[in-house]
């Protein structure tokens, strides 16, 4: 990070296909910030506990296998990816197994738990790492995880386009019984926090999306683009 340029953090909540991930690596370039993807974590715990025969009907063991467990982050060009055990979960995590299974692992309080400082702890990774600062998307960034960030993005759009979107990724995805679990957790539920900037992407395409963020994000005057 250059003298005197300040460190900021953007939160980017919403739901499943909503465009946080190509939106939030495209800002994390333009930027120079470092990517966090929670969404991929909590992907790579479902599939650890899969692994080992754990469900998400019984949380006294998704505990303690949670408890056996050791994090650590490995920055793989702008992107922090989550090692557990020493090693990092691959493309399997995209799997419709875990498509179908990470809600009901994400609405438990132990994982929500588990995680927590986990995320937290990736604004010391940016600094450590010089970035000029974190873009976090997940669907609780703004909510719980960095309520205070200095820009905080709620991205929606209907759920025809976005199970199109997934289909066009190859993948498969119940969205509307995601966004229902996800929204009706009790446990940090998905929603637009109060005072974040709600864009819909219904109607826009991901360079549209790149280029309203990025304008917000100038006008708060501190931060410029890579080259500034």
């Amino acid at each position: 990070m250059s003298p005197g340029q300040p460190f900021r953090i953007i939160a980017v909540d919403g739901g499943a296909a909503s465009g946080k991930s190509s939106t939030s690596r495209a800002i994390s370039r333009r930027f120079h910030l470092l990517h966090v993807d929670t969404g991929s974590f909590y992907r790579a715990l479902t599939h650890r506990l899969l692994q080992t025969g754990v469900g998400p009907e019984n949380e006294n063991r998704v505990r303690q296998a949670l408890a056996a467990l050791s994090l650590d982050t490995r920055v793989d060009g702008q992107t922090a990816l989550l090692v557990i055990d020493g090693s990092v979960p691959g493309d399997e995590i995209r799997s419709p197994e875990i498509n179908a299974a990470v809600s009901a692992f994400a609405a438990l309080p132990a994982v929500r738990s588990f995680l927590l400082d986990y995320q937290r702890g990736q604004e010391a990774v940016a600094r450590r790492c010089g970035f000029r600062g974190l873009i976090m998307e997940g669907r609780d960034i703004g909510s719980v995880i960095f309520p205070q960030a200095d820009f905080r993005f709620f991205l929606q759009a209907d759920p025809e386009a976005r199970t199109r979107r997934r289909a066009e990724q190859g993948q498969t995805d119940s969205i509307r019984q995601r966004d229902q679990m996800d929204s009706q957790r009790k446990t940090a539920p998905l929603l637009c926090p109060p005072g974040a900037i709600l864009i819909d992407s219904t109607d826009l395409s991901l360079d549209e999306v790149i280029e309203k963020m990025s304008a917000i994000i100038r006008s708060g005057h501190g931060i410029g683009t890579v080259g500034d």
